[in-house]
């Protein structure tokens, strides 16, 4: 199984909440999703970005992305105590069962 490993640091000068967290990876998502449209001129803006500097925005809305995602994490555990090691084997074992994720 091929993975892509990301380690990102818990954000140590916030206090974020589940609601917090939640708005901003909405916000991320949404210029996650502006950068795309600017690469396919669906932005409304008469300059499209080059397809170079596209893709390096992207990476980095991307990059905003995960980072709040892992904010979150820290939250789960840290204020509800969800043991995140145990959730993400059984999201693995559900990709597996809905034939998304091949086990060689």
């Amino acid at each position: 199984m091929q993975k892509k490993n990301i380690l990102l640091p818990k954000l140590n000068n916030l206090s974020p909440t589940i609601e917090s967290t939640a708005l901003k990876l909405m916000e991320e998502a949404g210029e996650l999703a502006q950068a795309i449209g600017k690469l396919r001129g669906l932005s409304g803006e008469a300059k499209r970005l080059s397809e170079k500097e596209a893709m390096m925005k992207i990476t980095y809305e991307l990059l905003d992305v995960a980072q709040t995602a892992v904010s979150m994490m820290f939250v789960l555990e840290e204020q509800y105590g969800i043991d995140l090691e145990k959730a993400r084997n059984e999201h693995i074992g559900k990709l597996i069962e809905k034939g998304y994720l091949k086990v060689v």
